[in-house]
């Protein structure tokens, strides 16, 4: 994980508390450094920033990488120069395959909220809306399509539905 400052690592001194348990979880091998020794080998790149990843930095990724370059309009790097490099590759526009992006989840997250009742939206139901995505891919999951379209018309009823579920097991419907 990156930040402003290079490597969020353990050994920095200007983390919040947020950051610490960040270094914990994604850097035990308490990598220092910026871009360059973060992407070295690494199996997955998160970008979501307006920032630019140049292509020989992509390509010192590990094998079968994943790239999920996520800006919008203009992604950290262009889709088809990543999947030279990367297993799969995702991005937020809606002009290639796998777009990563919060119209999958919307507006069926607030329908299963409202069908609930739900007072608030909890992780748990975030955690079921992903699931119903993933659900909605079923058998046709592939590289190129690790999401569907967002304009597949079971995608918003699936989510509702899991939402909803979600939602009375988390127990914050206004009826309890």
């Amino acid at each position: 994980m990156l930040d402003s400052k290079g490597i969020v690592s353990a050994d920095r001194t200007d983390l919040n508390e947020i950051k610490v348990d960040l270094a914990a979880r994604t850097n035990p091998a308490g990598r220092r450094g910026g871009v360059v020794e973060a992407l070295d080998g690494a199996d997955v790149f998160l970008g979501v920033s307006a920032g630019t990843v140049p292509e020989e930095l992509i390509a010192t990724m590990a094998e079968n990488s994943i790239v999920f370059a996520l800006s919008n309009p203009d992604p950290e790097i262009h889709p088809d120069v990543a999947r030279k490099h990367a297993a799969i590759v995702a991005t937020g526009r809606s002009d290639f395959p796998n777009q990563i992006n919060n119209v999958l989840a919307f507006p069926g997250v607030f329908k299963g909220a409202l069908d609930a009742g739900a007072r608030r939206i909890t992780e748990g139901m975030k955690l079921a809306a992903a699931e119903a995505i993933l659900s909605v891919v079923g058998d046709e999951l592939a590289v190129d399509k690790i999401v569907p379209s967002p304009l597949d018309p079971r995608v918003a009823p699936a989510v509702a539905e899991a939402v909803a579920a979600a939602a009375r097991a988390d127990r914050v419907t206004a009826w309890h």
